[in-house]
């Protein structure tokens, strides 16, 4: 069950990391366009930031599962590298717990924005674009990050180790330049 749950998680948020890693190459292809038609063409092009910002977003709330899948986000390391047995599993399962608790919270938050927004029919400035296209983006990425955080605390709660976990403290590599110094 854990290795099903874990390859469901691990295909919709490479799915979406797709989409983030597209959304990544768009908006630098729009960013270096708006450039060149700014300064080399004297032509602004203003709906072509407001699409970045947006695309922006995109690559964020896209990217965050695969990196929550991977266990590459930022964590009191510290702390949880020095904990072993019961507590690792334990400080392991709260962080998991706690993602999907704050995934929850922002697909209802993002689903009752998106009703709203249909509800009154809010448009961007780019003609023909309503918001709630945009905001969708907040209930779809939740909903990525809710099913890894729930299948890395249901693997937790089965006794195993989820993929990418953190297996303690690691020495840092003795290359000076590798270690930032």
């Amino acid at each position: 069950m854990a290795r099903l749950l874990s390859g469901l998680a691990k295909g919709v948020s490479g799915l979406a990391a797709a989409f983030g890693a597209l959304a990544t190459v768009l908006c630098l292809v729009l960013v270096a366009i708006s450039v060149g038609a700014r300064y080399l063409a004297g032509l602004p092009q203003p709906w072509i930031d407001k699409t970045a910002g947006w695309l922006v977003v995109a690559l964020v709330l896209l990217a965050a599962p695969e990196a929550q899948r991977r266990f590459e986000h930022i964590g009191v390391d510290v702390l949880t590298g020095r904990l072993r047995g019961r507590a690792s599993r334990g400080a392991r399962l709260l962080g998991t717990l706690s993602v999907a608790l704050v995934a929850g919270i922002l697909l209802q938050s993002g689903l009752e924005t998106v009703a709203f927004s249909r509800m009154i029919g809010v448009m961007t400035e780019i003609e023909g674009v309503p918001v709630w296209w945009i905001q969708a983006l907040l209930p779809i990425g939740a909903t990525v990050l809710l099913v890894v955080s729930l299948t890395q605390s249901i693997v937790l709660l089965l006794g195993q180790e989820p993929d990418y976990a953190d297996q303690g403290a690691q020495e840092l590599p003795r290359d000076t330049l590798a270690r930032g110094e």
